[in-house]
């Protein structure tokens, strides 16, 4: 008799990620948008936001600088966001999304909005959304001097 025939194979174990949670229950993620006029970041982490989960830019997804805070590079980079938190078993998100803020512009940049609806879509459940650009009570002097940007 060979070796190979006395030997018994073990079953394989599956192996799930994330929290073991009853079918149907919510696990919440906190997604942090960080939208500027350069570039967008999805940055998915656990409740206290110390455990980053998956951080996605719009840079990772197109080639060229200026597609980067495109909406088309949000969607695509909220759409690997939502695949990798299936694969961890997040099933709801609470959101805050971020502007450059203090005394540069509080406006998120054109793919803010575009992410956040690609969150959604994707089957994502959103939970609270919060604006969570820094707001000076007073800051400190404004970039371009006296007169302003001379164009």
């Amino acid at each position: 008799m060979s070796k190979k025939a006395g030997k018994t194979r073990q079953p394989e174990q599956v192996i799930s990620l994330g929290p073991q949670v009853k079918p149907g229950e919510l696990v919440f993620g906190v997604a942090h948008i960080f939208a500027s006029y350069n570039d967008t970041f999805i940055h998915v982490t656990d409740l206290t936001g110390r455990e980053t989960i998956v951080r996605v830019t719009g840079g990772m997804k197109v080639k060229a600088d200026r597609d980067e805070p495109s909406p088309y590079a949000a969607m695509l980079a909220a759409q690997d966001v939502v695949a990798r938190c299936h694969e961890l078993g997040i099933t709801a998100l609470h959101v805050k999304i971020r502007a450059m803020g203090g005394t540069r512009t509080k406006s998120p940049g054109p793919g803010g909005q575009s992410a956040l609806r690609a969150l959604a879509r994707a089957g994502i459940k959103i939970g609270r959304i919060e604006d969570t650009t820094p707001i000076p009570t007073d800051s400190t002097r404004k970039k371009g001097g006296r007169r302003g940007r001379r164009l």
